[in-house]
């Protein structure tokens, strides 16, 4: 008797595991399979890390696959897409994407062009004007504020995200995407707002992402924040670029969970060879 629960136990034991194998969620983990494209596929730059610095190096696939291994803890490099946004020969209709796969998902993510912007543009600076307290300003005054960041560049300063990591939470599916950025962008804004604007802002720190757009599992939208937390970097190129990294989110798809059929057939296995594991010990 005591040998046939032996071998019983034995047989529960290996359907115990492998269930808990079986259904455990599967780590989703990070963006592979990246290729770099959209309209201006050269239109990039990959930035590496150590300890504390940013610095540029060598555009190749290889490279971009290395340095979107961070997390919000440790950003590590990123990847500029759009680079030459800020350039007077800059191409605004036309794009630059990050592309690759996630959890078996493919992923699109890219800069935006002016078109975007007639899209999101006064979605984005009304939530701007609403995370630096002003959101109660009149209609008119927000108008005239949104011109001037437009005629100002404001839409290119913020269409070349700087993306560091792409991860996905293996519980939940949440996609997970790091934006290198400013730490303190209120110069950087300052600089593209009226001036009347200006004492409204006085004593305040701002923060802003770059915005970057987004296709996944037939969604499609735009991301971008307000809160940046610190990075521990500096871009060695400006002595300010990089120090801030803004975390945005998509709800990806989550773990699809062990068919039932699975566990049945694991079981029967199971069942199986303890009945083989009895036999044998009784010979």
């Amino acid at each position: 008797m005591k040998t046939v629960l032996k071998g019983l136990s034995a047989g529960i034991f290996s359907l115990a595991s492998w269930s808990a194998i079986a259904i455990a969620p599967v780590f989703a983990g990070s963006i592979n399979n990246v290729t770099i494209g959209g309209s201006a596929p050269n239109d990039y730059l990959v930035f590496n890390a150590d300890a504390t610095n940013t610095f540029l190096i060598s555009n190749t696939l290889a490279n971009v696959q290395n340095v979107l291994d961070g997390n919000a803890i440790s950003p590590t490099g990123n990847i500029e897409l759009a680079a030459s946004s800020e350039q007077p020969s800059f191409d605004f209709t036309k794009n630059t994407t990050l592309q690759g796969t996630i959890g078996g998902k493919s992923i699109t993510l890219s800069s935006l062009t002016a078109s975007d912007w007639s899209v999101i543009g006064t979605t984005w600076f009304n939530a701007a004007l609403t995370a630096y307290g002003l959101g109660g300003l009149p209609s008119n005054v927000k108008s005239f504020a949104f011109s001037q960041f437009a005629s100002n560049g404001g839409f290119q300063k913020f269409s070349d995200p700087n993306i560091s990591y792409v991860n996905q939470n293996d519980n939940t599916g949440e996609i997970s995407i790091g934006l290198a950025g400013y730490l303190d962008a209120t110069q950087l804004l300052l600089s593209v707002l009226p001036d009347s604007f200006k004492p409204l802002l006085i004593g305040k720190t701002l923060q802003a992402s770059e915005l970057v757009k987004y296709d996944y599992d037939g969604q499609t939208g735009y991301l971008y924040s307000f809160n940046a937390t610190n990075s521990g970097l500096v871009a060695v190129d400006d002595g300010v670029s990089h120090t801030g990294n803004y975390e945005v989110y998509i709800q990806g798809s989550r773990p699809v969970p062990v068919p039932a059929a699975f566990l049945g057939i694991a079981l029967a296995g199971a069942m199986g060879a303890g009945m083989l594991k009895r036999r044998q010990l009784n010979r």
